[in-house]
């Protein structure tokens, strides 16, 4: 994965005074038998998205750490999932310190 522009989020493209590390293999999930066979080891530790804080408590909202780990694991498919677009479509225009009430982000986990 490449690395971010400095202060712009990799969901919503906002500029941001500070960006979160997202890792896209969740670190919970870093010895799971399953993702050592589909990972290499390098690939896992270095899979990582810088995310504002919004974004990346919303990323966190919406799935599990099993649902992120097979399912989303690239920034490409977190951009194509429905609940995730909708979310960076509304946030994309919003100021750099704005934050959504919590309500907001909590939209059941798959």
């Amino acid at each position: 994965m490449g690395a971010a522009e400095p202060g712009r989020c990799e969901l919503c493209g906002r500029h941001v005074d500070r960006l979160t590390r997202h890792h896209l293999v969740p670190r919970t999930r870093h010895s799971n038998r399953r993702n050592k066979r589909d990972f290499d080891r390098s690939d896992v530790t270095h899979r990582i998205a810088w995310l504002c804080r919004p974004c990346h408590d919303h990323v966190h909202a919406v799935f599990t750490e099993k649902t992120l780990e097979r399912e989303y694991n690239t920034l490409e498919s977190l951009r194509e999932d429905p609940a995730i677009a909708r979310f960076v479509d509304w946030i994309a225009d919003k100021p750099p310190d704005f934050r959504p009430p919590m309500g907001r982000r909590m939209k059941g986990r798959r």
